[in-house]
């Protein structure tokens, strides 16, 4: 049997952009997605801790170093500039495997670094 199990999340991020008038997506600053194991085109979710919004779309990569979160297309109706979001990814792994996979979590600081 197989699961889906949270792989990585980045914890408490601030949305620094929301672009509505973009194809659709999320913009990640790259040394975030690094540190969380994310690539390119990854499906995420997104938990908007001050709307309670939650949303699923896929990571585009942003300019390294820059803190860089951006809601674009429609999911940036679902946030606004200064907002604290929870960004999800999951696997999907057999049972087994998923009782000893430990995911990776990163806790940025206010401003989108890595502590």
């Amino acid at each position: 049997m197989f699961i889906e199990v949270m792989k990585s999340k980045i914890h408490r991020a601030r949305v620094t952009q929301a672009e509505l008038n973009y194809v659709g997506s999320i913009t990640i600053d790259q040394d975030l997605m690094e540190a969380a194991d994310l690539i390119a085109n990854e499906k995420v979710q997104v938990v908007n801790n001050n709307n309670g919004a939650r949303l699923e779309t896929y990571v585009i990569p942003g300019e390294r170093g820059t803190g860089t979160i951006c809601l674009n297309g429609a999911a940036a109706r679902l946030v606004q500039v200064g907002d604290i979001v929870i960004i999800i990814s999951y696997a999907t792994m057999e049972r087994e495997e998923a009782k000893a996979f430990k995911p990776m979590v990163i806790f940025p600081d206010e401003n989108n670094r890595l502590l």
